[in-house]
């Protein structure tokens, strides 16, 4: 066994959070008094921190975009967090992976208390020896941010950790912190962007995933 402990992202690789976070954009955009758009429009929305992607992709200004994420927050906190599923599979996945002696971590971009509670709402949270987020008072936390707090918090020995992701500032944020990355092309990410950003493996699905994390 040479990675004992693996990092998983949440959003597009243990769960499918697509409907719940479109549906807050598309709230928050009304209420801006914005098109509203249509969820397709916002997928690639599904990863990365969302006030980086709001100054990325619409040029908002950094306070825009803090005052953005309160009304998305708006909706998501009550209703969208919800609107989630876990990927078929995933918990028999998680399961094998902890039946094989494997320590398990979230690191994840959302904030640390809305993942508890999807973890948890899904039955998911008790395969996780801990699950670590993005501090909401620090809208511009990276990946790379939150795998060193899970490293500080866990004692976690990131040459002996994996990350597993699905888009790529997984990868990115991982290599920052000398970590490999498995990229999972069932989530928001293609093959193509995974494999560019450097993920060592790519796993097509669930099933792919399982067998390729047991065999590392």
């Amino acid at each position: 066994m040479k990675y004992k402990y693996i990092l998983f992202d949440l959003d597009g690789t243990l769960t499918d959070p697509a409907l719940g976070i479109t549906n807050a954009i598309i709230y928050a955009r009304k209420k801006w008094g914005l098109e509203p758009g249509v969820n397709a429009d916002y997928y690639k929305f599904i990863g990365p921190p969302m006030p980086q992607s709001y100054v990325e992709y619409w040029g908002f200004t950094l306070d825009e975009a803090k005052r953005f994420l309160a009304d998305y927050r708006e909706y998501y906190t009550v209703t969208g967090l919800f609107e989630n599923v876990p990927y078929p599979g995933m918990a028999d996945l998680l399961a094998s992976l902890r039946a094989a002696g494997r320590k398990l971590y979230v690191a994840t971009s959302k904030p640390t208390d809305m993942s508890v509670r999807i973890l948890e709402r899904f039955g998911l949270a008790p395969y996780f020896d801990a699950i670590v987020g993005s501090d909401p008072h620090k809208p511009d936390s990276t990946k790379a941010v939150v795998i060193r707090e899970l490293q500080a918090k866990c004692g976690v020995d990131l040459s002996a950790a994996v990350m597993v992701g699905d888009r790529h500032y997984d990868v990115a944020g991982a290599a920052e912190c000398g970590v490999p990355c498995v990229g999972v092309a069932f989530g928001y990410g293609t093959r193509e962007e995974l494999e560019a950003a450097g993920a060592k493996w790519v796993a097509g699905t669930v099933e792919d995933l399982g067998a390729l994390l047991l065999s590392l």
